[in-house]
């Protein structure tokens, strides 16, 4: 399984020197499976740079899963530039929520006066798939969703290929439970053993004393489910959009001495933009 970072700002892309190393793109992650099928997870502003990328591969076939449908998960989406070619064909999974969820979500996107091109114009073949919320397989990696924890809800997601694990929970907050939302336990339960882990970790521990019940964790929360569940590599995900580079080597920094103090294993790094992976 290749996995590959496209954007893990969270909120609202950024731009300037500051935010070099780790990008200023929001969430967007693209997995290409051992069967040579690619997944795209969520339409945040990197999935331009994405969709660029593959139409230099000359491909033409895509699998969308998407967490929810906040802003910065679905910004980018006009801007895939197969969406706008005939001989593109985009199989969307009915997820997080089954039914016609993010049918309606994406229709609604591309609707004037919020974009001048409406879906209906769209030149691509799209199609709709079941999907969640029970496990549910694209070529040769099977999928299975969690309900997260999050104002208004959502999905993460487990990969899992060949006995290789990916998981990816963005937006989920593991100090409080949102309608929806799941306790502490099943997180660990779901991550066990996870070969990779991203998972929110925005805040700071003092940030997220002013910042409970918005929907993401302070990443000493996020050490500690990675700890718990006995993952191989966490990556911190949905970076702060005013977090320069400095302050997230700082906060990285301070992870590496936590989980030494503790005597763990675990890798700890934060994603950045076009960070690569094989499972």
């Amino acid at each position: 399984m290749y996995i590959k970072c496209w954007g893990s700002r969270g909120s609202t892309p950024v731009s300037g020197a500051e935010y070099d190393k780790y990008g200023g793109d929001t969430t967007c992650i693209e997995i290409r499976t051992r069967s040579d099928d690619l997944i795209i997870v969520d339409a945040g502003t990197g999935i331009r740079r994405l969709g660029n990328q593959l139409l230099s591969e000359d491909r033409s076939i895509f699998n969308f899963v998407f967490t929810h449908s906040h802003w910065d998960h679905l910004m980018g989406f006009p801007f895939f530039k197969p969406l706008h070619l005939e001989k593109s064909e985009i199989h969307m999974h009915r997820c997080p929520f089954p039914g016609k969820y993010i049918e309606t979500i994406v229709t609604k996107l591309m609707r004037p006066p919020h974009f001048p091109v409406r879906y209906s114009d769209l030149k691509a073949s799209i199609s709709y798939k079941n999907g969640c919320p029970g496990t549910f397989s694209i070529g040769s990696v099977n999928v299975t969703p969690i309900f997260l924890s999050h104002p208004n809800g959502g999905c993460g997601y487990s990969f899992e290929e060949d006995g290789r694990r990916f998981v990816f929970l963005t937006d989920n907050e593991l100090g409080f439970t949102h309608e929806g939302g799941l306790p502490y336990e099943k997180y660990v339960e779901f991550c066990a053993g996870a070969d990779l882990l991203f998972h929110d970790g925005e805040y700071t521990p003092e940030e997220y004393a002013e910042s409970i019940e918005w929907g993401h964790s302070s990443y000493m929360d996020t050490l500690k489910l990675a700890m718990d569940a006995g993952v191989g590599r966490l990556g911190i995900f949905h970076l702060n959009q005013e977090r320069t580079d400095a302050g997230m080597d700082a906060i990285i920094d301070r992870c590496v001495e936590h989980v030494a103090g503790k005597n763990s294993s675990l890798e700890c790094f934060a994603v950045a933009r076009d960070m690569v992976f094989h499972l």
